[in-house]
């Protein structure tokens, strides 16, 4: 459950910004990964392994995702790590 609500909140966040945001799902097909890509034309499929790990490196992940879908590199990239990860600790502090 908390996967879902994290991932949402990313996607939301991101499309936000105007970037494409990546199908979500767990866990990746490939045993021992704790993240995937998939890529089939434009279309982005993000699997990530939630059992057995922080979910901080969950959410990270799923942040990642995003960069990686949208192919950003340097600045570009920090930026939209910053954004996201701004978005889910506000969202945190909401629900507390």
């Amino acid at each position: 459950m908390r996967f879902a609500v994290v991932a949402r909140l990313v996607s939301e966040t991101a499309r936000a910004r105007g970037l494409r945001v990546p199908a979500f799902k767990c866990p990746p097909r490939i045993s021992g990964a704790h993240r995937t890509v998939k890529r089939v034309g434009r279309d982005v499929v993000v699997a990530v392994q939630v059992k057995g790990r922080p979910f901080a490196a969950v959410i990270a992940d799923l942040v990642e995702g995003v960069v990686v879908t949208n192919k950003l590199s340097g600045v570009d990239a920090g930026r939209a790590r910053a954004i996201l990860w701004e978005a889910l600790e506000q969202d945190e502090a909401a629900a507390a």
